[in-house]
């Protein structure tokens, strides 16, 4: 039931993940981030089991913190993502296995930034556009005919806001609100949360705003 969502532009990356906690059918809260940083210049989206993701994320998090007290720098965001990787991937063949998908998105000063799906088996790519979860199955199309290279962070945001409506359109589960955090060479922030309260008339209506005015535009909604 959980929905995690990655874009990577020229020189950011942006994820955004629903808030909602549930055990079976039963809506527990809705304040559950699922976006962790990592460091300065990376995050880490995790779903899957509850205590999983919570237990594997702080692992990853506290390692990579010990390597850069330990070496004076921070890993790559290609260095974390296969670092992450491959403890995902040696837990899987313990009795210790977590069931833990990630998005993993990081900036670094040479290699630009970057943006990882990692799977609940430890198999990795670098990726421009990437979801785990229910919503995602909604949301491959829209990211495959919007998305380009020189993507600005204002336009990847309508790029997700155009996922989530898609998301609470056709999905009957209630994913009513997302985070929304965007890394690049400033370090990690996080923007405006994406509801129902946030939309605006284009995006209710599925048209796409000026600022992607070379886009085509959708139907509005009956």
């Amino acid at each position: 039931m959980e929905t995690i969502l990655g874009i990577k532009g020229s020189n950011f990356v942006m994820l955004a993940c629903d808030t909602m906690q549930a055990k079976s059918v039963i809506f527990m809260k809705d304040d559950q981030s699922k976006i962790h940083r990592l460091s300065e210049f990376s995050m880490l989206a995790a779903v899957g089991d509850g205590g999983d993701t919570l237990q594997f994320t702080d692992y990853v998090a506290k390692h990579l913190q010990l390597y850069r007290i330990s070496n004076g720098y921070h890993l790559s965001p290609r260095g974390a993502a296969h670092y992450t990787r491959k403890n995902l991937a040696d837990y899987i063949r313990t009795n210790t296995r977590y069931q833990v998908s990630m998005l993993m998105a990081g900036y670094d000063a040479i290699e630009g930034s970057d943006l990882h799906y990692i799977d609940s088996y430890g198999a990795s790519m670098s990726i421009n556009h990437a979801g785990h979860g229910l919503g995602s199955l909604f949301c491959g199309s829209i990211f495959q005919r919007y998305w380009r290279e020189d993507l600005s962070q204002a336009e990847a945001y309508e790029i997700l806001q155009m996922c989530v409506v898609e998301i609470q359109k056709r999905l009957v589960i209630n994913l009513r609100n997302f985070d929304v955090f965007v890394v690049d060479q400033n370090g990690t922030q996080q923007l405006e949360s994406i509801n129902p309260a946030s939309f605006h008339a284009d995006i209710l209506c599925l048209s796409v705003p000026e600022s992607m005015a070379n886009f085509t535009k959708f139907r509005c909604l009956k």
